[in-house]
């Protein structure tokens, strides 16, 4: 006997992705049209993508009521499923790359407040890490900014030397968010 198929068993046949998976690239592509609306209009203009989804950018832009706003993203989520993932690498790209250097600018700049805040907090190892890493820092000015700092912190005065070190802490060399220096 040759084993029949009944016509609701399912087959060999591809079905193609569930329902599940579409309703994940469903929701990828609103994510993605929501960090295309969060971006400023420069940074937009530099991105490649069609024309009929670059007005509805900015017809969901001039939308301020929060039910209409939303249903003119879905809209917008819509239009731009309609051209294909293809159609957006090149900007998922650029915005993961852009996503990684502010994750490293951010790190560089938590580096450097933890380094002021060191040098505020009266550790003098600090001080004498910072000036073997930096002998061309002037260390009659950055000792002076460290005694007005604790002096405007014990006094409850506005925080313009402990600005003033972050400052002069972000012009040296090395300090910058592609340096790797930590």
């Amino acid at each position: 006997m040759t084993p029949s198929h009944h016509p609701t068993e399912p087959s060999d046949e591809d079905y193609g992705p569930s329902r599940t998976q579409q309703r994940r690239e469903a929701l990828a592509v609103l994510a993605l049209a929501t960090q295309l609306l969060e971006l400023p209009a420069s940074r937009l203009a530099r991105l490649e993508l069609p024309d009929d989804v670059r007005h509805e950018i900015d017809v969901t832009r001039r939308i301020t009521a929060h039910i209409a706003r939303k249903r003119q993203l879905a809209f917008l989520a819509k239009i731009m499923r309609r051209h294909g993932d293809e159609a957006f690498a090149a900007v998922r790209a650029e915005l993961g790359e852009n996503r990684e250097k502010q994750r490293q600018e951010n790190a560089a700049m938590h580096r450097l407040e933890v380094l002021r805040d060191r040098l505020v907090g009266e550790d003098e190892t600090a001080l004498s890490e910072l000036i073997a890493q930096h002998p061309q820092i002037d260390r009659q000015h950055l000792r002076s900014l460290t005694r007005q700092a604790r002096i405007e912190r014990d006094g409850n005065k506005p925080p313009r030397a402990y600005r003033e070190i972050f400052r002069l802490l972000k012009e040296l060399p090395g300090s910058e968010p592609d340096s790797g220096e930590a």
